[in-house]
């Protein structure tokens, strides 16, 4: 068998983040783990992990359990301990420059402001991280996005939340099969936005 791919779901541990915006990225890790029968119930390397095969590749999904800015404290650890390239990292997180429910797939890049990918980004000394994004749209009016992200999903919100984190599972499961091209094609821009503004991370994209 290849090398294993590393998934990673962004998040802040502890209750009170559950459900928040800024842990969708644990949202869909989890639902892809459950798909696959898989327990993130070890704790290394600052991370909560688990390991199991997806279609036909050796899997370690990760949640890291630094708090969100300090994400590569347990990416680039874990990375080394088992000899995964940046290239086969997965990062799933939260976008605020996405319209709420949209996924965009890219192999590299700069962070866009997300700060845990930036130190990520950091500590492996790459921007060539492929990640998913999840958008959860701008703060409404003059919000502090600090506390927008912190907010948990109300009612309808919380359903295209699970939506937008299955499908980002769907984009996972796309990717370790057919390859990051088809994943992009496929998923990219899926799902229903929530504003007719083009996001700021697609002008920067295209």
């Amino acid at each position: 068998m290849a090398d294993p791919f590393l998934i990673v779901g962004l998040g802040n541990p502890g209750p009170r983040y559950e459900n928040t915006r800024h842990n969708v990225g644990w949202l869909a890790l989890d639902r892809l783990a459950k798909r696959h029968g898989l327990s993130l119930s070890k704790v290394e390397q600052k991370a909560q992990t688990g390991q199991g095969v997806i279609g036909s590749n050796r899997c370690i999904l990760a949640k890291p359990m630094t708090f969100m800015n300090l994400s590569g404290d347990a990416v680039q650890p874990l990375a080394n301990f088992y000899k995964i390239a940046p290239e086969r990292i997965i990062v799933i997180a939260d976008d605020l420059d996405i319209p709420f429910g949209v996924l965009r797939v890219r192999k590299t890049g700069s962070s866009g402001g997300q700060k845990g990918l930036k130190h990520i980004i950091e500590r492996l000394g790459t921007q060539d991280v492929p990640r998913i994004r999840m958008g959860i749209g701008r703060p409404p009016g003059r919000m502090d996005p600090s506390d927008y992200v912190l907010q948990p999903f109300k009612g309808d919100d919380f359903i295209t939340a699970l939506e937008m984190a299955d499908r980002a599972a769907d984009a996972v499961e796309m990717w370790l099969k057919l390859g990051i091209d088809a994943a992009m094609n496929r998923f990219n821009g899926q799902g229903e936005a929530k504003s007719s503004e083009k996001p700021k991370s697609q002008l920067e994209d295209s």
